[in-house]
């Protein structure tokens, strides 16, 4: 849920945990929550997932208690019990205005086969995406929140083969908001599920976003006999969508990712945006969307 969550709401967000207070007691207090963390480096493994991370310097990891402290206390998130974990830039610090991280989550849907990649229309799908996301805007006025369109691709959806990972981009208009919103998705594929990195900023840091992110993902793999080619067609659970439906087609170009937007908010567990999350978030501008639904438009 929080996945969803975060997808939809973070960039509508207008301050951390802290920003109440004064400038000064604010700042001092975000500094001191955040010298509060244990963050970890290098080799970071994720049990839950059957995988992990190879980090480099770039980055650093902050384990699943400290990564809902700043989800849940320092940026107003719901609680969510799937978080597993928090990838955060070494050069950007939690408290700093320009920061963002990598929240993990992990999902074992099933083995998703890779069979239609090559095929895919990636314009046609946004087309119908884009469909989607005005049928639900329909749905969302009603509910009190505001409408959301998404406005193209801000980075074309590639698929790795040969390594099994898949990213894209979109870029998002939020009623009422000051600049657009990038959502960068990472998809790395397993033999039980994948792993989901999302990315959520302004469309303003996409070269930023970008760059962090192609370098986040050659550091994300599978453990040993987790991995894609350790697939067993006999034992183990297939999916039922392809690559396109991880991106918001097929299955989900009426029902999914984008189509679902407004509804995602009111809760929905399980649809496409399964695994890990990756969650990019300026600092002191995050704000889970539920903190200002219905209050916001009254």
């Amino acid at each position: 849920m929080l996945s969803r969550m975060l997808l939809c709401g973070l960039l509508a967000a207008t301050g951390s945990a802290f920003a109440q207070d004064g400038a000064g007691d604010g700042d001092a207090r975000a500094k001191a929550f955040v010298d509060s963390l244990h963050f970890r480096s290098g080799e970071i493994a994720v049990p839950e997932a059957k995988a992990h991370f190879r980090l480099g310097s770039e980055f650093r990891y902050l384990d699943k208690p400290d990564a809902r402290r700043v989800l849940e206390e320092f940026w107003h998130n719901p609680p969510d019990d799937s978080v597993l974990g928090l990838v955060v830039p070494t050069a950007t610090p939690l408290d700093s205005d320009r920061s963002w991280a990598v929240v993990v989550t992990y999902d074992d849907e099933g083995y998703v086969s890779d069979e239609d990649a090559a095929k895919t229309d990636y314009d046609a799908l946004l087309k119908d995406m884009k469909q989607g996301t005005a049928e639900e805007n329909v749905e969302r006025k009603k509910a009190g929140y505001e409408t959301v369109d998404l406005v193209g691709w801000a980075v074309p959806p590639r698929y790795d083969s040969a390594n099994k990972k898949l990213y894209w981009a979109k870029e998002l208009a939020f009623e009422g908001g000051e600049q657009h919103t990038l959502n960068y998705d990472i998809r790395v594929l397993g033999r039980h599920g994948y792993v989901s990195l999302n990315a959520v900023s302004g469309m303003s840091e996409l070269e930023t976003v970008r760059a962090g992110m192609q370098q986040l993902l050659p550091m994300t793999e599978f453990d040993s006999g987790a991995r894609y080619a350790d697939y067993d067609s006999s034992t183990d659970k297939l999916a039922g969508y392809g690559i396109a439906a991880l991106i918001g087609g097929g299955i989900a170009a009426k029902s999914g990712l984008l189509a679902k937007l407004g509804v995602l908010l009111l809760g929905l567990k399980k649809l496409l945006v399964p695994l890990a999350l990756v969650v990019v978030a300026f600092g002191k501008k995050i704000l889970g969307l539920f903190g200002r639904n219905k209050q916001d438009a009254a």
